[in-house]
């Protein structure tokens, strides 16, 4: 087992190499098999040429990359992930779910907690939902959303908009909820189809031009908010102080 915490473990008093032969030594990695680890996992993780550097002059996504390739060194069949990127640059976040991902195709189930859903949607194959300290539901992200098709939702921006407020999108048949998103508005319904036609006949009435036009099945959070009982669609990360997501990633159990 291998586990990675929210904040970095590294020594930072210690080169990437030492931090790495050490925690060889206390998961028990033969002797002559710990240099060939440490350095397949430095290239791995595209650190090799800092080896001999201090973690203290690390980068965080460079300290994130080091503490898990030392949870893997042994070759753990489970590993546990604590918030593994947030608070990282782009490109070392793509980095690191990619590598989670290469972790899991080669047959290391992977436990991970995270407060971005959609980092949930796009790692997991099960999902756990938890509210106040209880599993609310638990699936696949895909059964997750395919359970709640009354949150589908279309988008749509016309111009000229300021003809086109809440109200008036709100007086659509089906509509069960209006927000703003962005220069666009969101309506949510259980019948897209005659939502859409709806719009349309509103825009050519009203001497309109449809500019924007997408409908939407529900996404995680949308799915997350309604087994939680908040009020849906709301803007992405306002949801991180209020609830914790648990997602699973499948391979060896």
């Amino acid at each position: 087992m291998g586990m990675v915490p929210e904040e970095s473990n590294v020594y930072t008093e210690l080169s990437a190499w030492d931090n790495l032969i050490f925690t060889a030594q206390l998961y028990r990695v033969l002797a002559n098999q710990r240099n060939t680890r440490a350095r397949e996992l430095l290239e791995t993780f595209g650190l090799w040429e800092y080896r001999t550097v201090k973690v203290e002059n690390f980068s965080k996504g460079m300290r994130r990359r080091l503490t898990i390739a030392m949870a893997i060194i042994h070759r753990p069949s489970l590993l546990f992930l604590d918030e593994p990127v947030p608070g990282l640059d782009a490109q070392s976040a793509r980095a690191i779910r990619e590598m989670i991902r290469q972790l899991n195709a080669a047959g290391t189930t992977v436990f991970l907690t995270t407060h971005d859903i959609e980092e949930a949607n796009q790692l997991c194959d099960r999902v756990a939902i938890i509210n106040h300290g209880q599993i609310t539901a638990i699936d696949t992200p895909e059964r997750l959303k395919a359970a709640f098709r009354q949150v589908q939702s279309v988008e749509v921006a016309l111009d000229p908009g300021g003809r086109f407020d809440r109200d008036a999108l709100g007086a659509f048949s089906g509509v069960t909820q209006v927000i703003k998103a962005g220069d666009k508005w969101r309506l949510y319904t259980e019948d897209p189809s005659s939502l859409v036609h709806q719009i349309v006949r509103f825009a050519e009435e009203n001497g309109m031009r449809v500019i924007y036009l997408n409908t939407l099945g529900p996404s995680l959070e949308d799915v997350f908010l309604k087994i939680t009982g908040q009020e849906m669609g709301t803007v992405r990360h306002e949801n991180n102080e209020r609830g914790t997501r648990r997602a699973k990633m499948g391979g060896r159990q």
